[in-house]
């Protein structure tokens, strides 16, 4: 334990004579922090376990934390999920096979042949912004997220609907190609 309190001490030492500028990605990584997944509010929660030294080479590395996602809302988003793991995943079934879709516009709903079901957001032009897993999430946690996350869309008519896609690939044949070494 001794010999790595010495080591990041001399690793500051030397790296504090450095300009003031911001590290690069090589610098980060010696000093121990990962400069594409710090987020500069965990290098305030520095203080609370007396590695107040560490904090300026920190906020160095940081990348400037989000918007919350609690305010963050997508233009569309489209849940995949396969058919096939409905007996597991009972919530996304009655989720799916409800009214509930209907409610957003914006939801496409995509059977992809073996996977678990997922949530891809997307932004006004189409490109994925983020994917999140489901599978622990209930039907209403589904319908929560999705009224909170999803951008509101003017409704002709009162009349919503949502698309339902299947897998390009249930046409293919042969279905074991892919596991093929």
């Amino acid at each position: 334990m001794k010999k790595i309190s010495v080591l990041l001490f001399s690793l500051l030492a030397v790296l504090s004579r450095q300009t003031r500028a911001e590290f690069t990605a090589a610098n980060c990584r010696e000093l121990g922090f990962i400069k594409t997944q710090l987020m500069c509010s965990n290098c305030e929660k520095l203080d609370d376990f007396g590695l107040e030294t560490l904090k300026p080479h920190c906020k160095q590395c940081c990348t400037q934390d989000q918007q919350p996602a609690a305010q963050r809302t997508y233009a569309k988003a489209i849940l995949e999920v396969c058919t096939c793991k409905f007996r597991a995943y009972p919530q996304i079934q009655a989720f799916i096979q409800s009214g509930r879709p209907a409610k957003f516009p914006n939801l496409q709903i995509k059977y992809v042949r073996g996977l678990d079901p997922i949530v891809k957001l997307l932004d006004s032009s189409g490109k994925v912004q983020e994917t999140l897993s489901i599978t622990k999430w209930n039907t209403d946690t589904v319908e929560e997220f999705f009224e909170t996350h999803l951008a509101k869309e003017g409704k002709e008519g009162g009349k919503s609907s949502y698309s339902v896609v299947e897998d390009a690939d249930d046409d293919d044949d042969d279905y074991l190609r892919t596991n093929r070494i």
